[in-house]
């Protein structure tokens, strides 16, 4: 959904690379002489200069407090993996916790209030933000080691820590503060910068966690009324207050250092960021963001697709207990069979031998949700619920992607916005690969200023937006959206999808992606051109997500669009208003939120499918009113990346739904489909 914020003072960090603590003092002064206490959390080759910290920082304490600061307790950041690391910690609760790295130290935490929020939570995060290199040395087994022999800091330096915990003990942060804060002081230059960040949910020492049960999991969306009948969410981003800074630093930013405007971006005021997620013995950047008018919204917009993405890689809310085989749970019924969603084709499995199939006696972990059509609890395989479990590519059968999980205001919010993505992928995927001769849309007469001021825009760069109804299977408006340059040269064909009950809701959002692409396309495919050829002359060199939409950037790819560009020639244009109100089953929009997810549940049911959901919402999320949903309809189309991947060309839904629609006379042969990769962005 979003991207995020600068608008805070810059954090000054060492230059990138392994650069943890020095080895020893530079200029720190002895013993204290004094009763106040110290203590320090580092041994090994550090311990002897965090003691001599420690007793210079507690000596500086007494002489500005008369005796009676508070303890502290001094240890060393980028030695150890924190992530992996336990619950221990030998310093008190109430003593003040100076970290260093560097010539820097970090000072605290600081919970308003006694509120969550502990020593162990500052360091993952810490940990959490650094750069690749660090990350990779102390979280995959490899020694770190002292870059050079110092900074130690300097006697000004430790004095300037020293006052700064004197004065935050008389003089403690308002608790009004949602969220702990901590200090980075830096020893060289005397800069000191307050920022905030969030407890981490799975901290072993202060984080709490349900456990993943069967009654956990039932999910009963609460009454949530609607502004209008088309408008699907209850307050916009910019609405919620959200203390992006906390989120969003590059001391402690459980998202990442910062947020970039996308200043290349001509159409709209698109802004990016991203944050490092291991899985197993790779290191993915993930990244997020927003496209809209403003950069403002854009970056809020982007925090809340943040956290929907960090939510949907792995479990974060609740505590996972059952790793079974399938064929131990089959009894019982209340499970989802993975193969119901689709796995990929013995061809994949021979090319990549290192990703072992789905076999129904190996156990594999799983996860509860919720049946919305039949109202019951059911375990999932988690690499179906989830995107990024951990593990290495052995455990992986299918490698699923960010298909219908979605962030709300309410749970009826994400729920229907993750069944729109799961309904909408389905349509896109069948009518390419089925080479459906969409019906077209006429979007001249949108409600929308907004909407046409976009699609004159687009025109303004070279690009006709086109648009055309995607319904196949559901009475649920599906929209798939174009941008095709009009000369014909390179960046030359763009899409984008979107669904709704609201048919001007679902054409915006397809065209908000084109938009964004589109005025970028021609650079990127002369930037990559040679490569792209590449792939268009062996599809099997498409691997990865940017190359399915990149790919139609060359002018030779357009032909493969034709039957959706050219198919329609001389039939009469779709009125967009009409879009909603034919056809059988039309669902209107309701007053209520919760009343359109029971109408969807119900349309999809009628067509032979379960809807069923798994709750992804993490405590970081529920503390500030989000709700977070991965919505799954096994027997549709999966969305996938990757020619050797495409599960889609291989489920029989491929070769009859068009037919059971009305769409095609017959069921599809191999022969009939598209032979092209997908160009979903």
């Amino acid at each position: 959904m979003t991207r995020a914020d600068s608008c805070a003072p810059p954090l000054r960090e060492p230059e990138p690379g392994v650069r943890p603590a020095p080895a020893g003092p530079r200029d720190v002064r002895g013993g204290s002489g004094t009763d106040l206490p110290s203590r320090t959390t580092t041994g090994g080759p550090l311990g002897d200069f965090c003691a001599a910290l420690a007793a210079r920082l507690t000596a500086g304490l007494a002489a500005l407090t008369g005796g009676h600061g508070p303890e502290v307790a001094v240890g060393a950041l980028g030695v150890r993996d924190e992530l992996a690391a336990g619950a221990e910690d030998p310093a008190p609760p109430a003593a003040v916790h100076v970290l260093r790295y560097g010539h820097l130290a970090v000072v605290g935490p600081f919970a308003p209030g006694g509120g969550a929020g502990c020593p162990r939570c500052l360091a993952r995060r810490w940990q959490g933000v650094r750069a690749r290199a660090l990350r990779e040395a102390l979280e995959t087994g490899r020694e770190t080691r002292a870059a050079g022999g110092g900074p130690a800091g300097t006697a000004f330096g430790v004095d300037t820590v020293a006052a700064l915990v004197a004065a935050h003990h008389e003089r403690p942060g308002s608790g009004a503060d949602r969220h702990p804060y901590a200090f980075l002081v830096d020893t060289e230059t005397l800069r000191v910068t307050r920022f905030r960040f969030v407890p981490d949910a799975e901290c072993p020492r202060c984080g709490v966690r349900p456990a993943d049960t069967a009654e956990g999991a039932r999910i009963e969306p609460a009454p949530a009324p609607k502004p209008a009948p088309d408008v699907f969410r209850a307050r916009s981003a910019d609405d919620y207050d959200v203390p992006f800074t906390a989120f969003v630093n590059p001391a402690a930013g459980m998202l990442g250092p910062s947020v970039v405007p996308d200043l290349i971006s001509a159409s709209t005021s698109s802004t990016v960021g991203s944050f490092l997620l291991r899985s197993g013995d790779y290191l993915r950047e993930c990244f997020w963001g927003g496209h809209t008018p403003s950069y403002r919204s854009s970056e809020r917009v982007g925090l809340l697709e943040g956290l929907e993405r960090f939510a949907g890689m792995r479990p974060r809310g609740k505590r996972t207990a059952v790793v079974a085989a399938y064929d131990e749970l089959a009894a019982d019924g209340a499970v989802l069979d993975p193969r119901a969603c689709g796995l990929y084709a013995p061809e994949f499995h021979d090319a990549e031998p290192g990703v072992r199939p789905f076999d129904p006696a190996r156990p594999i972990p799983w996860v509860w949700g919720w049946s919305l059509r039949d109202a019951r609890p059911l375990l999932v395989p988690e690499i179906i619920a989830y995107y990024h479990a951990p593990g290495g590519l052995e455990h992986r059968f299918v490698q699923e992607s960010s298909n219908g999980c979605a962030s709300g205001g309410s749970l009826a919010e994400a729920v229907y916005h993750g069944l729109m993505e799961v309904v909408e992928r389905d349509a896109f995927l069948l009518a390419w690969y089925g080479r459906a001769p969409l019906p077209e849309i006429d979007a001249s007469a949108s409600r929308r200023p907004e909407t046409r001021a976009m699609i004159d825009r687009l025109a303004m760069y070279g690009y006709r937006a086109r648009f055309f109804d995607t319904r196949v299977t559901f009475p649920i408006p599906v929209v798939t959206a174009v941008a095709e340059r009009v000369d014909g040269g390179l960046g030359r064909l763009c899409f984008g999808a979107g669904a709704g009950l609201d048919p001007e809701a679902a054409l915006a959002a397809g065209l908000c992606e084109i938009a964004t692409d589109a005025v970028n396309l021609r650079r990127r495919t002369a930037r990559d051109e040679p490569r792209l050829r590449a792939l268009a002359a062996d599809f099997d060199r498409v691997q990865v997500l940017h190359d399915h939409p990149l790919l139609y950037g060359l002018p030779e790819m357009a032909h493969h669009a034709d039957f959706l560009l050219r198919g329609g020639a001389g039939r009469p244009r779709v009125a967009l208003a009409d879009i909603a109100a034919t056809g059988p089953g039309a669902l209107p929009p309701a007053e209520d939120l919760r009343e359109d997810v029971a109408a969807c549940v119900a349309a999809v049911a009628k067509a032979g499918f379960d809807v069923i959901t798994v709750d992804q919402t993490m405590p970081e999320q529920r503390q500030l009113g989000f709700h977070t949903a991965g919505v799954i309809v096994p027997g549709l189309l999966p969305i996938d990346f990757g020619w050797r991947r495409q599960r889609a060309r291989h489920l029989p839904r491929t070769r009859t739904a068009l037919r059971e629609a009305g769409l095609h006379e017959r069921d599809l042969t191999a022969a009939d489909l598209n032979p092209a990769p997908h160009p979903f962005p």
